[in-house]
């Protein structure tokens, strides 16, 4: 029985099966070809190297394709990696590609039903029926897709776990501070990232789009509540200012937002956002560290390493 990539350890020779998830190719500096891949299986992800990678190498490895690798689990940098032997091709119809799919830690039963508590509980009735018109329909897609291709919630229904995640969070905020406007702040963390299922391919081997690419989730999701105002004949300004949430939900124009949050409910989104994705982050990190010791340094927190104190 093939190893799940939890189960790795430095030292083992590996002939296993894994996902491809991503592919960059690089030039040693001898001047030699070779590819840095990201694999996963439903266990976890890890990185490989393939040095003197051929031109078969380069086409064998396709971001979405499970293959037959053959390798040395290596320490580097106090973090394992693959250092890959030879990779070979897979009948990709013969691939359970659910041994593959990150799960979810939370039954996504349960996280519907939770979706649909919070819709109900919305008492504006423009903010209702926006919240309503764009859930329904990308209501499929919108359950079952991961909220990115990678770094935080990377997982099938990722995008639903961080969306109820943060509005588990709204109501916490709201019944504290007074003079916040519950339906607008629920509505805006509802809708603020719907656009994915149009930026990303899917809930399984990851990519992003041509829309995903050329336009975003954000401009893609202002876009849609403005449609679904003019469908639904609405003329009040929650269509406006649900849309200044989307836009300004990363805070910051280097991060992705045109604009930064000038609303108390657009302020509060942005910071729900950001707290979310990175506790999960921090979260993912954490869960392949033991005690006493430090993470790998964690790209997206700007390289930093973090300790897992003990129980």
């Amino acid at each position: 029985m093939e190893k799940l990539i939890k189960e790795y350890a430095e030292g083992d020779r590996l002939e296993t099966s894994l996902l491809i998830t991503n592919v960059v190719k690089g030039v040693s500096n001898a001047g030699s070809p070779y590819l840095s891949i990201s694999f996963q299986d439903n266990s976890g992800t890890i990185e490989g190297k393939k040095w003197d990678a051929s031109e078969i190498d380069s086409v064998i490895c396709e971001i979405g394709k499970v293959v037959k690798v053959n390798c040395d689990v290596i320490d580097y940098r106090n973090s394992l990696q693959l250092k890959i032997i030879s990779i070979s091709e897979i009948d990709q119809s013969t691939v359970d590609i659910n041994k593959f799919a990150l799960p979810c830690p939370v039954n996504p039963s349960e996280l519907v039903k939770k979706l649909n508590s919070y819709i109900s509980s919305i008492k504006n009735k423009d903010c209702k029926l926006i919240v309503n018109h764009i859930i329904n329909k990308y209501y499929d897609k919108f359950i079952t897709y991961p909220a990115a291709t990678r770094n935080h919630h990377e997982f099938a229904s990722g995008l639903l776990y961080h969306t109820i995640s943060m509005a588990d969070i709204v109501m916490l905020i709201s019944s504290y501070y007074d003079n916040i406007d519950q339906d607008m702040l629920l509505a805006g963390c509802l809708l603020h990232d719907v656009g994915k299922v149009i930026e990303l391919s899917g809930p399984i081997a990851t990519k992003y789009t041509l829309e995903g690419k050329l336009l975003g989730h954000i401009s893609i999701m202002v876009s849609e509540i403005r449609k679904t105002c003019e469908e639904l004949s609405i003329t009040s300004e929650k269509g406006l200012l649900l849309q200044h949430m989307v836009l300004s939900h990363h805070g910051e124009k280097e991060f992705g937002s045109p604009l930064p949050p000038l609303t108390k409910e657009a302020v509060i989104l942005h910071f729900i956002d950001d707290l979310d994705s990175k506790i999960n982050i921090i979260s993912k990190a954490l869960d392949t560290t033991n005690e006493g010791e430090f993470t790998q340094r964690v790209i997206a927190m700007d390289g930093r390493a973090f300790y897992k104190p003990y129980k």
